[in-house]
């Protein structure tokens, strides 16, 4: 700890794990399940949307979404999401983190309901305002990872920190979850009520009238948790190190924090002016690149890679749900039946594997490190990868699916107990104070670039290679098979790139992020308070 940390600083530092801790990571964590609820209940209704705005008389199959639309449905909140988190991290290092932070929620709030809402004659025309309020929608979620993340880590202990962001992280499997069984409970409802036969055996009767509410009370339901955290944030203070090292009012800091940690803070005014001489550089200076430039490209290439990967898993969740019989051909249900087994199977694997990762992270992150989370979890998913892809055509075999399942879940469970995880704790820590929200926000937008090239990009090539064998309205691709390969790859070169990132595990922000060196990058004298 540098020997002229303030004050207040040093007190958040070393303060005992209290109930202000676990009050700001529910708060957070709060807005990040709403933000996964609203992200991924999109999945459990895209099916439905297909029978009832693309149904075609006499076709054997139930109707679904063309595959521009099925990409712009489930993609344009991707890009709000990127778009919001460069806005919002940039505004929350312009305004304050409090500030911003409510803007986010009244955000979400009013899109999830807006989403609900989305009316009209043609089917054209359904889509196109459920996508504009969707963008709409991510755009608030985007602001939500650089906030969240930035606040978690200023308001936590040097010790607890990893844990306590992670755990802010960890609630989107709870919202994974809970869109799952919202969506089991509205469709089972509506099943019970509304009697409806096969497609196979009467396609015009097979989606009711009334099933077009159950899309709309799923997406709409997303609106009640965000709408509950939002006073609870209102009433946060604005964290210490920004009220000190950004807007340069150490009393307003100290007084802050003096009523949430109980305890009687120096203002310290005339040592943050001595102080602010030494840091005046900005993000696209030479200095920050000298300092910062290795770290920013480790941050925004690793999560980059990590999204690619994480978000193309879904192409093969199809395949496997259908070998173990969790969800039976499209024809062999009615839409409400379709949605209920897609809610089951997707939330079944948020159970087994989503969930269990995220929180064995939580536990580990601050007695192992960071980084070594993060190659573990890159490590695993190249071998399951690998694993999966070469003996590809043995996998395929009926006797051996359930080693495909075991497999697959596996490949979850080291990415949520690997770099979907820390990729989002480790731009919290390393960064300095007056960059953190904008390089939290810089590093998640470059994710969901990532997320969008796995979800959308391998929809395409991992089509087979025969082209009487795509899927309808696809081109051929270059097979699941060698789309796998691919995946190991990225996933081997996002543990190339973690070597770019240093460990934060046990340090202060100030000395993770050398806020406290001049401008030659010679940090101040220092000595150690406490033992971590």
């Amino acid at each position: 700890m540098a020997r002229d940390q303030l004050q207040v600083l040093n007190a958040l530092d070393v303060a005992q794990t209290q109930l202000y801790h676990f009050t700001a990571m529910v708060i957070a964590g709060l807005g990040f399940f709403t933000d996964a609820y609203d992200l991924f209940c999109i999945s459990f209704v895209t099916k439905l949307l297909g029978r009832i705005y693309y149904h075609h008389e006499a076709h054997r199959k139930p109707g679904t979404l063309p595959p521009n639309v099925a990409a712009a449905v489930n993609g344009v909140a991707f890009c709000g999401t990127l778009a919001g988190q460069l806005f919002f991290g940039w505004l929350g290092d312009k305004m304050g983190r409090k500030r911003v932070y409510g803007m986010t929620l009244m955000l979400m709030v009013i899109c999830s309901i807006a989403s609900g809402l989305s009316f009209s004659v043609e089917p054209q025309a359904v889509m196109a305002t459920l996508c504009f309020f969707r963008f709409w929608l991510g755009f608030g979620i985007g602001g939500d990872y650089p906030l969240s993340a930035t606040i978690m880590s200023e308001y936590a202990n040097k010790k607890t920190r990893g844990a306590f962001i992670a755990a802010v992280f960890a609630m989107q499997g709870f919202g994974i979850l809970v869109g799952g069984m919202v969506a089991i409970i509205v469709s089972a409802a509506f099943e019970a009520r509304f009697d409806a036969p096969a497609y196979q055996d009467d396609a015009s009767r097979s989606t009711v009238s009334q099933a077009d509410y159950v899309w709309r009370i799923i997406l709409m339901f997303g609106a009640i948790p965000a709408a509950m955290t939002y006073y609870w944030r209102m009433k946060m203070p604005e964290t210490a190190r920004y009220t000190a090292l950004v807007a340069k009012n150490a009393q307003q800091a100290a007084a802050d924090m003096s009523k949430v940690l109980q305890v009687e803070l120096e203002p310290e005014q005339e040592k943050l002016e001595s102080q602010e001489e030494k840091n005046k550089f900005g993000l696209f200076s030479k200095e920050f690149l000298r300092r910062h430039g290795l770290h920013l490209l480790g941050t925004t290439s690793t999560w980059f890679l990590l999204d690619i990967a994480f978000y193309s898993q879904n192409l093969f969740q199809k395949d496997i749900f259908s070998a173990i019989g969790w969800i039976p051909p499209a024809e062999t249900m009615n839409a409400l039946q379709e949605v209920y087994r897609i809610a089951r199977a997707q939330t079944l694997i948020a159970l087994c594997s989503t969930v269990p990762g995220y929180w064995f992270t939580v536990f580990f992150i601050d007695k192992i490190g960071r980084i070594a989370i993060q190659l573990m979890g890159f490590f695993f998913m190249t071998v399951f990868m690998f694993a999966l892809a070469l003996p590809y055509n043995h996998w395929t075999q009926k006797d051996n699916r359930i080693g495909f399942v075991i497999m697959y879940s596996l490949t979850f469970f080291f990415a949520n107990f690997g770099p979907n995880a820390t990729t989002f704790v480790v731009p919290a820590e390393i960064f300095p104070a007056r960059f953190r929200s904008t390089c939290h926000g810089i590093s998640a937008a470059s994710g969901k670039v990532g997320a969008m090239r796995g979800a959308f990009g391998f929809l395409y090539i991992a089509q087979s290679q025969d082209s009487t064998k795509t899927d309808k309205g696809y081109p051929p691709g270059i097979g699941v098979r060698n789309s796998l390969i691919v995946l190991g790859v990225v996933n081997f070169l996002g543990m190339c790139f973690t070597f770019l990132l240093p460990e934060s595990n046990g340090k202060s922000l100030e000395e993770i992020s050398r806020e406290n060196e001049g401008g030659n990058g010679i940090a101040m004298e220092s000595t150690r308070t406490v033992p971590v």
